[in-house]
């Protein structure tokens, strides 16, 4: 006679199979595993991308920084410049890369004299001025300038008894509150500048593009150099150790250069040309700016 198994436990043994059967097969697993790989694998791919985008427009938002910085530094030194210092020099090392350099005379303070030895006249070791128009306050160790009309006037050495370009020894003052002015040496200026201007300099600066590589060029400003010679015009070689302004430059010195320097005429001021040309992560950016020479003898 078959055995008769209550209703209570027919609903436990159903309970039972239902349990057994729950849980993933391994078809389950091993889909869920590629799905989840190609999520992550989408996912990694689309933040190395942006990633990647980010580090490219960071290079490229330094690199156009720079340059501004660079550019604008250099137009406020050529605007402050003594009228007819500036020179422009190409040359290369010997390793054979290219540099190409513009020199300049900053302008430390500027105002009228009253009285200063000028040839035919004696010889003498004073001079009486106006006090300066500028920030800068006239003192000893500057050098007093007058009426520069070429670069030969300004880069010449202060040790000469007749010229342009005297060093100053002392300053004092006088009962009109003008300025006595006391060289080394009883000193003679060669000519009178048609408005009584004079200029107070001490030391020379120049911006040098220079070739690292024979596509690659970087930008550095020299400064606290000797500036003796009136001809040749100083290497970056024989400078010191420069300021790094700039880098990324593709300009090819020689054929592309980056300054270009018109002198000025009776009738027009100098200009001086500024077109380097910047590349970084692929993206090509070119200035065209020009810098007027306001300043005049």
């Amino acid at each position: 006679m078959p055995t008769l198994i209550p209703p209570t436990s027919r609903s436990h043994l159903r309970q039972i199979g239902q349990s057994k059967s729950k849980g993933f097969t391994l078809v389950e697993l091993v889909t869920v595993i590629i799905v989840l790989g190609v999520l992550v694998l989408g996912v990694s791919s689309f933040l190395i991308f942006g990633t990647r985008i980010f580090i490219d427009a960071t290079s490229v938002v330094q690199v156009m920084s720079q340059s501004r910085f660079a550019i604008e530094r250099m137009t406020r030194d050529i605007r402050n410049a003594v009228p007819n210092s500036i020179r422009v020099a190409n040359g290369s090392r010997a390793n054979g890369s290219a540099w190409q350099c513009i020199e300049m005379m900053p302008i430390i303070a500027s105002a009228s004299y009253i009285d200063i030895p000028l040839a035919p006249a004696a010889k003498a070791d004073t001079a009486t001025v106006m006090p300066s128009t500028g920030t800068a306050p006239l003192a000893a160790g500057q050098s007093l300038l007058v009426y520069p009309l070429s670069p030969s006037d300004v880069y010449v050495a202060t040790t000469n008894t007749e010229g342009k370009l005297f060093t100053i020894d002392a300053i004092g003052t006088n009962p009109t509150n003008d300025l006595t002015v006391d060289f080394v040496r009883p000193v003679r200026f060669e000519m009178a500048s048609p408005r009584q201007r004079y200029f107070a300099v001490q030391e020379a600066v120049s911006y040098c593009f220079e070739q690292v590589t024979t596509e690659l060029s970087l930008l550095k400003r020299y400064s606290g150099y000797g500036f003796n010679n009136p001809v040749n015009q100083p290497s970056p070689d024989n400078m010191g150790n420069g300021v790094l302004m700039a880098e990324n430059i593709v300009n090819t010195i020689g054929s592309n250069s980056p300054i270009t320097y018109t002198p000025g005429t009776l009738k027009n001021n100098a200009m001086v040309h500024l077109n380097p040309l910047f590349d970084v992560q692929g993206q090509s950016f070119q200035y065209h700016h020009q810098v007027q020479v306001i300043n005049v003898p």
